[in-house]
């Protein structure tokens, strides 16, 4: 399984980025999951969708200002980040979890098990 993000980069507060997430390797059915960490704070589970029917979840920092949307043709998941904030500056992370055979709704956002090597998002005020 390998996971690689790209778009990050350094925006003035009130803008919006665009992060991807390639993924590659999968023989089984997954759910795809944004995660955050700055320095000195826990790392945050932000949103996470499910390939088999499109169950996303958000936490609530982010929750009207951030979109995850899949293309599974692709394997790609996108996160549209607008409304930025400085406290949204952090380091990015997709990750990946086996969703259990038959299950639905399953979107969690912990206990990933595959990561991406992150991208760098920096909101200036």
């Amino acid at each position: 399984v390998q996971l690689v993000e790209s778009g990050g980069g350094l925006v003035q507060a009130g803008g919006s980025l665009r992060l991807s997430c390639a993924a590659s390797g999968f023989n089984f059915d997954y759910a795809i999951g944004w995660f955050r960490q700055s320095p000195g704070k826990e790392r945050e589970g932000i949103s996470c969708i499910s390939s088999v029917d499109g169950t996303t979840n958000y936490a609530d920092s982010v929750k009207g200002r951030f979109t995850i949307s899949s293309d599974n043709a692709k394997n790609t998941v996108s996160l549209l980040m607008t409304s930025l904030k400085p406290e949204d500056t952090a380091t990015y992370y997709c990750a990946a979890v086996e969703v259990p055979t038959g299950a639905t709704n399953f979107a969690p956002c912990k206990d990933y098990d595959y990561w991406g090597q992150g991208t760098q998002v920096t909101v200036s005020s």
